[in-house]
């Protein structure tokens, strides 16, 4: 997507219709701009409550959600499975090979994804997908990358934001509630 070549807002609406999954990275996204380790060094892991109701909500209503990560964020497989999640990518793969895996496994194209990332490292898979967002708080070297720049930080509603959006657009959000006169 190439935010600058068209109306921002009918691009975005075009990308959320043809969306299949959702990709994200585990850091800056799903945890946020922490990583925080116990006494022993084990990392302790978290995720927000609603980014969490929104991953089941998208798997719920037929999304694909994949979770990748450059480094070993194994800590977070038993939370992400418990949601549901089963495309896990969390070994310290690089996210591009993650998410070429990813689209292979279920025949997807790039344009029936969309990926919110926060940093560098994500911009490769960022230049692929049919709609590129990210987290308002990240790098600013992707401000002019993405198609779509939340209004939630990483680790605190990003991922809900972009969820509710591709749902409400699709027609799939079943926590909308219709104007008296549409009824």
């Amino acid at each position: 997507m190439q935010p600058s070549q068209a109306d921002p807002s009918s691009r975005i609406d075009e990308a959320l219709q043809s969306v299949r999954a959702l990709v994200f990275p585990v850091d800056g996204v799903l945890n946020g701009s922490r990583i925080t380790f116990d006494c022993n060094g084990g990392e302790i892991c978290s995720i927000s409550v609603r980014d969490a109701v929104a991953i089941k909500e998208a798997l719920k209503q037929g999304v694909l959600v994949a979770v990748l990560s450059e480094r070993d964020a194994e800590g977070y497989r038993p939370l992400l499975e418990a949601l549901g999640v089963r495309d896990l990518y969390l070994n310290g793969e690089n996210l591009l090979y993650s998410y070429e895996a990813f689209l292979q496994r279920h025949d997807l194209v790039d344009d029936e994804c969309a990926y919110i990332g926060d940093d560098i490292g994500d911009v490769e898979v960022l230049s692929k997908v049919g709609l590129p967002a990210s987290a308002i708080d990240a790098a600013d070297y992707l401000r002019n990358r993405v198609g779509y720049i939340s209004g939630y930080e990483g680790g605190k509603g990003c991922i809900r934001e972009l969820v509710e959006m591709i749902l409400l657009r699709q027609g799939k959000w079943p926590y909308f509630e219709k104007a008296e006169e549409e009824v």
